[in-house]
């Protein structure tokens, strides 16, 4: 999220310019009669989504491929791909940017209906290697599949999959019941190193429709097919492993 902080600042309004962006148990006009005059008591995260908290409905946001935000001055045209925006009593307005049209934001009293199923935090306190022993105990999927799968841990993305995976000297492929108790301890350390990594560098940008970020400049398998892995000079295989495309170095992963 660019610009200010949005925490404290009451709403105003809310304008939708692509209806597909809102979910919401009611039309668009009721929506905004439902947020006007809340005030954003807190921003956080779950998983994938941002939770900004109002003393009204909540607001659920993913950004999915490609969805920013950015608090600005409500003044002046909005940009090309704006989608939403919140418009607040002191002259600021946040607003939902997204070029792909795949985001999404939730206005719900309910939040819980959107974001049960979701799994463990993996940058949580309960994240354990014991917890991932277990949970991985007898898993014939393979282990990428399992890393995806954001009913057992929130947040990982294909990329940080990939990069997780090669950190922690581990084959996509393997079942998930195969890793030793060694393995599951190196890879959830693998895990929070590289989400902590990409978190400070502003997450990945290699996509002509995401502005930001810098985690890109250090993939070591991610979009690397057929480059030398940078331990060992073996070229980088892709596969398509869970439907997405896997990268993983043949020699430095077991």
């Amino acid at each position: 999220m660019t610009g200010q902080p949005i925490t404290g600042r009451q709403i105003r309004s809310a304008g939708l310019f692509h209806p597909k962006t809102l979910v919401y148990d009611g039309t668009p006009e009721e929506c905004v009669r439902a947020l006007s005059g809340a005030r954003i008591l807190a921003v956080s995260r779950r998983a994938k989504y941002i939770r900004i908290t109002t003393d009204a409905p909540e607001i659920l946001i993913h950004l999915r491929m490609s969805g920013s935000l950015r608090c600005e001055p409500d003044a002046g045209e909005l940009r090309p791909h704006d989608r939403m925006a919140f418009s607040f009593e002191d002259g600021y307005r946040l607003v939902f940017n997204d070029v792909r049209k795949f985001g999404r934001v939730w206005v719900t009293a309910d939040p819980d209906a959107v974001l049960s199923g979701l799994g463990i935090e993996p940058l949580g306190e309960d994240f354990t290697a014991e917890w991932l022993a277990e949970k991985l105990a007898g898993q014939r999927r393979a282990i990428k599949a399992v890393l995806l799968d954001q009913g057992v841990i929130a947040g990982i993305g294909n990329i940080y999959a990939d990069e997780s995976l090669f950190d922690a000297g581990i084959l996509p492929m393997r079942a998930g019941g195969s890793l030793t108790a060694a393995e599951c301890a190196r890879l959830r350390e693998s895990i929070r190193r590289t989400l902590l990594s990409a978190i400070e560098k502003g997450g990945s940008s290699f996509d002509w429709a995401y502005e930001g970020g810098r985690f890109q400049n250090e993939f070591r398998v991610y979009h690397r097919k057929g480059e030398p892995c940078f331990r060992c000079g073996t070229p980088i295989e892709k596969i398509t492993l869970a439907q997405r495309g896997t990268h993983f170095c043949p020699n430095c992963q077991a």
